[in-house]
This record gives C-alpha cells, structure tokens and sequence, in this order.
C-alpha cells in the first residue's frame, strides 16, 4: 500500500469524555442531555466551557451549533462541521476534529451525540413517507423496510459465499454481552446471556433474531479534542488521535447494494485503505477494538473490511473466542457496545477506546496501547485509532 503525507498523525488527542445515563427513556430534551454530556466532558478535559471554539456533530443532532454554544456558554465558535450517515459519522466527528485542530481552525472542540430512541415512535420506520427515494419504491413495498431486514439480506448472502451459520452470530452476541455484564452503565450489565438464551430469541429478519440487534436507548455522549501539545497538561494521559479515515465505495448505493459487483465488498474496506495508508500501524498492532455493532454481521464484516482476517475467514475467527476479554486475541466492544450497552450511533465505542487507552475500562485489556474504533459497515463510514504516547 502507497505511503501518503500523514500531517494528521498523533497532532490532536481526546483529553475528556462525557456521558448521561442511558435507559430507554430518559424524561428530558434531547438538547439538555447534549449539553450535560459535553459539560461532563469539559469538566473531565479540564476545560472551562468558554474556551471551546469548536462544535462536530451528526447531521441527525437535533441540537444545532449556535444552541449548543448557548447552553454550554462557549466561547466564539471558529470551526463547526456536522457528518451524515448515521452511524458511520461517529469517528468522522472526531477526526474533523482533529484535522480542525491540526490546520488551526480551532483549539477546543467537542464532539458529540445525543439520542432519544427508546420509544417506538421516536425510531424513522415508525412513520411511512409520502414519498419514497427511487431506490426504497423497488424494496419497501415487499417488505424490505428496516436496517435489520437489509443486514439480513447480507447475512444470507455471507452464509451462502463461506458458511457460518447463527452459532457464529451468537458468540459475536454472547462475546459482547459478557462485555457488558462487567460494566455497571450498561443497560445489560445484570442480564447474562446463554447460547440458549440466544437461539430461542425471536426472529426480527431471519436469520437474524432479537439479540443480533443493537439497543434503542436514550442518552448522550460527548469528547474533547485539543493538540497533542496541549494534552498534556490536562489531568488524564492524552489519547492521540494517530490516524483517521473515512470511506465510501464507489459503488456504494444502500446496505445491500444489490448491483455492486460484490455486495459484501461494503465501506469498510474503503476506509480501511484510506485508514491505514495514514498510519504507521496495521492491524497486527492492535490490541483491542471498538467495532460498529449495530447488528451482529457487521462485526463479521468489518473484521475482514480492516484487515484482521481475510476474507471468508471471520466467522471461524469468532467462533474461536478471538472477541474475548482475557483470553480472545482482539477484545471488542468491551464495554457492551450498541448490543449490550447502549446504543447511541455508535459513539460510546469512541469513549470506550480512550478509557482502553487511559487503563480506566471495566474490561480493561492489559498493556493496550491501540484501539481502533469503527463506525458503521453498510453505509459511507469512518475510523480512527487511538494509542498512547
């Protein structure tokens, strides 16, 4: 793989994460919980809020830029940004970031999601537009209606090209789980599951079942991002933003993408390129991750989009117990992830992997220095890898 200039390795770092509780309702607004996960941030950063001058975001943040500055009382905002996509806009709000604060644009930037999707009626399916895009007129009227009917789709075909079957979807789930049942702000965190327990949960969109799919969970989450310069002075060990990447193929048209000439081929591996031409690292060298789980398949996918297998060989990587805690070789989502923990667009991975970085995780993995953290497989996407110095 061609080198390429790397101006953004280890310039910024994440010097403070914040969060709200999460549950399936939280009686507040969506702005408030925003506002006190980036003050929880701030205050754990050390950084008085009236120094923040730079705001990243999610193009679905219901809470704008000029609201956010009011209700934390920042300073005058001189970089702002917002990512779409969903899910595969967590990692890219912090490498905008950091790329803000590597070329000047900015000193202090929070990046941030809050979410309140517990209630049926809060989630985009619930409600049918009058209209559809040219593309959802060919599926939605016969059932394709959901992320998880699209991911289904993928599975099938995952099975059908290597084999596999749901007993690898459920160590990805068991894996996870148990992940989560070590960490006390996880919505799981008392509610083990069994191999049992998983094949007699009920279809959502065969093959997949219940526990392949992620939470819907209330809550917010918050980061803070300054130069490597000035993260040392703050009270907790920086965590370098050493490389980041986004990706969408050029075929890209939905999850399934019917007419690409390889459907499983999705964004992961073109922001796996992208991630790891703007590193010094590769995937041998890292020591936990944080992968994008909204549903099951995509751990699948994702660990040969980055490298860590190659292709047709992830099912057999998970089934030898390689997700673990303690005994796996690449400990994933040890905090529950959206499976287990909460599911919030995917950016309590992002804070998960600077607490794997700072020594602080209830899964702690020990001597890591690496995490990759991913966002969403299936739509346009983005990643980064944190390590110490």
């Amino acid at each position: 793989m061609a080198k390429e200039s790397r101006p953004l390795q280890d310039a910024a770092a994440i010097v403070g994460i914040g969060q709200t509780e999460f549950a399936k309702h939280i009686d507040r607004p969506e702005g408030q919980l925003a506002a006190e996960a980036v003050v929880a941030a701030l205050r754990d950063a050390g950084i008085e809020p009236r120094e923040v001058d730079g705001l990243s975001s999610f193009t679905m943040e219901t809470t704008d830029e000029v609201t956010m500055a009011k209700n934390i009382g920042a300073g005058d905002v001189t970089y702002f940004s917002q990512v779409g996509y969903g899910g595969g806009a967590g990692c890219a709000t912090i490498g905008h970031g950091a790329m803000a604060i590597a070329t000047g644009q900015a000193k202090v930037v929070v990046a941030w999601r809050s979410r309140k999707r517990g209630a049926r009626g809060s989630r985009p399916w619930a409600a049918a537009p009058s209209r559809l895009p040219i593309q959802a007129q060919w599926t939605r009227p016969f059932g394709l209606l959901r992320p998880v009917d699209e991911v289904a789709m993928l599975a099938r075909r995952y099975m059908f090209e290597y084999g596999g079957g749901r007993e690898h979807l459920a160590e990805v789930a068991m894996a996870i789980r148990a992940h989560a049942n070590r960490n006390p702000a996880a919505l799981m965190y008392d509610k083990p599951m069994s191999l049992s327990d998983y094949m007699s949960a009920r279809f959502i969109s065969e093959p997949l079942c219940l526990f392949d799919n992620c939470l819907e969970t209330d809550g917010a989450l918050a980061a803070v991002i300054v130069s490597a310069e000035r993260a040392r002075d703050c009270p907790h060990p920086p965590v370098l933003v050493h490389a980041f990447g986004q990706g969408m193929h050029r075929q890209h048209e939905s999850m399934v993408n019917y007419y690409c000439d390889d459907p499983l081929t999705g964004p992961a591996w073109t922001c796996a390129e992208k991630l790891w031409s703007q590193s010094e690292l590769g995937p041998a060298d890292v020591d936990v991750a944080q992968i994008y789980d909204a549903f099951t398949p995509l751990i699948l996918l994702s660990l040969e989009g980055y490298g860590f297998c190659k292709r047709g060989e992830a099912a057999d990587f998970v089934a030898d117990g390689n997700l673990r805690w303690g005994t796996g070789s690449l400990p994933t989502n040890t905090s529950g992830g959206g499976l287990s923990e909460a599911y919030v667009h995917g950016f309590n991975l992002i804070t998960e992997g600077v607490r794997q970085m700072r020594g602080t995780s209830t899964s702690q993995v020990e001597g890591a220095r690496t995490c990759l953290v991913t966002s969403g497989e299936g739509v346009p996407t983005s990643a980064v890898l944190l390590r110490t110095e």
